[in-house]
């Protein structure tokens, strides 16, 4: 380009033409510029588009249907991309907990990954030895502080990875801020999800709904009460898309009918992969695998109930948070356990008792001390030789490690053993479990009324008992639910509290469930729980199933109505499912997760993931009620 330019200039400037030449030179500059910057923006999108196949080795999940696995798999991607030498991980606050809850810090400094940074601290140094891997949601906030970032790049070389799809135009974007070229790669790698356990993902969602604003009120309007609150649906959309995308998946698509969310987020989902097709262009099964949209309004029974297997109980009373505890508020916590890490992938003994029942766990803990006991090197202990100092040294690590999770563990159990007797949980609970799994009302009603004259029983506790009655026995003749909430008044529960009865029959009574939520127990139920409660008193807490269960075993058997469940589109499926996501309006449980556990375990040539919007517990979940009733004023506190 530059070479026939130039004599053409030199001969303007022998004939005195400056200004021509300076026009010359200004548009020479101008078309280089474009044209580097087209080079740069097609160099920029091949990368993107090649990123498919080259993914084909990273998404090994594919046959195990493992979301954890996906997006470990991703990030050890994004360091192998970046090659050797001193790393800064620089993400976004959502990337922060999608990369926190597969990786411990340890595990990432053993990759050279040095700093983590968030794109948007004002407070970052020039550190042009470091290697910058941005792991980004592609949001317009994102993409701007990029563009500021390569305007003025604090590092020597950018790997930029995108968590999901990113429009041609923000990519021309970045291009044309990347003056000082210093952009290696670009790429698009899908983990745009929180990844739970390797069957259960969430989005970290609150409050997805809203109450309609347009409701008809008509013996027609099939749909009443709830809709999308527009950033949730296209976060939802976003969310869902990319685990089938991390994890290979083109699917069909079922919803639950009696959900106009749930048909809505099947047509954006749908919408999403016939755009990006070749995305979704993978290799064809024999069975293809189905996504399952279902609405959270169907079952707020799961989410009310106390629970008794480990990480649903940790959730419920202490509150899990991207597997963080708070125990700050524990009596006489020591410094270092006021907060604290609950993860299957790298503590043992918390992967082998996640599942297990309270009981259990007490067993095990006894048994994890007793074994830590006799590890532990004796004070006494005389340490004459060398080769005593080194079998001491080489012995102290897995030693400190035991500690931490012995300490750890027995602090969270001896808190929930603390909460279950303060609270009298196992007496409240058996009474939730009557309510939500037997019908009768005369038992039940005395036994609500004994408990909320119980001055031990907390305020919470109280009215959960409440909506479990009002939502069972919400059109029984003999109902006395005004008593009881005259009851809780004279308890002294909070008005707030008090009007959250109302708001939950508004968001999951009979009117609005498209399921048979609550069957009448008939005798041969009976002889079955009957049978089952022989088996170990544990089961008194734990007969409940929620409605998932049934919902997944009618799909696995071929059963599930399409008159209930809706495919989207012509075709259907032929042949029993053998991939299943299933993804939950506003919010799934750790119940939900502990079923979807089993039905894998027992289920063989069935794989199911669970997503929800949200994981709730009884306080999240009586949240995202009030946001989707419009009782906003009301918040979910205690």
């Amino acid at each position: 380009m530059g070479m026939g330019s130039s004599a053409e200039r030199h001969e303007a400037a022998a004939g005195g033409g400056a200004e021509e030449e300076e026009e010359e030179v200004e548009e020479e500059e101008a078309v280089r510029e474009a044209e580097c910057s087209q080079y740069k923006l097609q160099e920029y999108t091949t990368q993107l588009d090649t990123t498919n196949q080259s993914l084909e080795e990273v998404c090994l999940s594919v046959a195990i249907m493992n979301v954890t696995l996906a997006v470990k798999q991703y990030i050890s991607k994004m360091i192998e991309n970046s090659g050797p030498g001193m790393k800064v991980l620089l993400m976004d606050k959502e990337t922060t907990s999608i990369v926190s809850v597969v990786y411990t810090q340890s595990e990432i400094l053993q990759r050279e990954v040095y700093l983590f940074e968030r794109i948007d601290s004002q407070s970052r140094d020039s550190m042009k030895h470091l290697k910058a891997i941005c792991f980004l949601r592609p949001t317009k906030e994102n993409v701007q502080h990029l563009i500021q970032e390569l305007r003025r790049p604090k590092y020597s070389v950018y790997f930029i990875y995108f968590s999901n799809v990113i429009s041609k135009s923000e990519i021309k974007a970045l291009a044309e801020a990347d003056e000082q070229e210093v952009v290696a790669e670009v790429q698009e790698f899908y983990g745009d999800f929180i990844a739970v356990n390797p069957h259960l993902f969430s989005l970290n969602l609150q409050g997805v709904s809203r109450r309609r604003t347009d409701q008809v009120l008509s013996g027609q309007n099939r749909f009443p009460g709830r809709t999308w609150e527009p950033s949730m649906l296209s976060r939802c959309t976003q969310g869902l898309t990319s685990v089938l995308l991390a994890l290979k998946k083109c699917p069909m698509i079922r919803y639950q009918l009696s959900s106009d969310m749930a048909k809505r987020l099947a047509e954006s989902v749908k919408q999403i992969i016939t755009k990006e097709y070749e995305l979704f262009d993978f290799r064809k099964t024999e069975v293809p695998p189905l996504l399952l949209i279902l609405d959270r309004s169907d079952d707020a029974i799961t989410p009310l109930l106390n629970q008794w297997t480990y990480q649903a109980m940790v959730h419920e009373l202490l509150g899990l948070n991207n597997n963080r505890i708070d125990l700050s508020r524990v009596p006489g916590i020591s410094k270092d356990l006021r907060e604290v890490v609950l993860s299957a992938e790298n503590d043992e003994f918390y992967a082998n008792n996640l599942y297990l029942n309270f009981g259990e766990i007490g067993t095990n803990i006894k048994n994890l001390m007793e074994d830590f006991q006799k590890k532990k090197p004796k004070g006494q202990q005389k340490l004459e030789s060398i080769s005593d100092m080194k079998a001491f040294v080489d012995n102290y690590p897995q030693f400190k490690k035991m500690s931490g999770t012995v300490s750890k563990h027995v602090t969270v159990v001896g808190e929930l053993s603390r909460l279950v007797a303060e609270r009298q949980l196992m007496e409240v609970s058996e009474v939730e479990q009557e309510l939500a799994c037997q019908n009768d009302h005369s038992n039940a009603q005395q036994n609500v009324r004994r408990l909320l004259q119980n001055p031990r029983v907390s305020e919470l506790d109280a009215v959960r008992l409440v909506m479990l009655y009002a939502l069972r026995y919400e059109r029984h003749s003999s109902s006395i639910l005004p008593s009881l909430m005259e009851e809780l008044s004279r308890k002294g529960v909070s008005e707030r509290y008090r009007r959250m009865v109302q708001s939950v029959v508004e968001y999951g009574g009979k009117r609005i469930r498209g399921s048979d939520l609550i069957t009448p127990t008939d005798a041969v139920a009976i002889t079955k729980q009957f049978f089952k409660g022989l088996k170990g008193v544990e089961n008194m807490y734990t007969q409940h199933q929620p409605l998932l269960h049934d919902t997944l075993d009618q799909l696995i058997k071929g059963r599930l109505k399409d008159s209930q469940f809706p495919y989207l589109g012509a075709s259907s499926l032929r042949d029993r499912p053998q991939d299943i996501m299933v993804f939950l309006i506003g919010g799934a449980t750790y119940e939900e997760a502990l079923t979807v556990y089993n039905l894998n375990r027992s289920t063989p040539g069935v794989r199911i993931v669970l997503g929800g919007s949200a994981i709730h517990n009884t306080k999240s979940f009586l949240e995202e009620v009030i946001l989707a009733t419009g009782h906003s004023g009301d918040r979910a506190q205690g």
